[in-house]
């Protein structure tokens, strides 16, 4: 669970990290430039979304097909939550790709 929040919080974090400071201030002493700290953010940032929600569509099918498992008649009142939740899931990873694409082009 602790993991959890850790990766939920870095999700959230980093692009933030990414825009605090413009694109036009000086080379940092590593020699990247905040640019492609935008970059590293939002590669970062997709990955850890794809895994989330990877995996916890993962565990959405597993539990709507325990339950169907268990009681094959309620299949039909599975199915469209299963489905919603499936589909709200999916559309954080393309919002996870929106604001990535964002900051790749800063």
């Amino acid at each position: 669970m602790k993991l959890n929040k850790t990766i939920a919080i870095s999700t959230l974090l980093l692009p933030a990290l990414a825009m605090a400071e413009e694109a036009t201030t000086a080379v940092t002493t590593t020699g990247s430039s905040p640019l492609s700290l935008g970059y590293l953010a939002a590669g970062l940032g997709l990955g850890l979304a794809a895994a989330g929600v990877g995996y916890a569509q993962s565990r959405a099918a597993s539990a709507a097909l325990e339950g169907i498992a268990r009681n094959p008649n309620a299949a039909k009142q599975i199915f469209l939550p299963l489905m919603l939740s499936l589909a709200f899931m999916e559309a954080l990873v393309l919002l996870t790709f929106a604001v990535a694409n964002n900051l790749a082009g800063k």
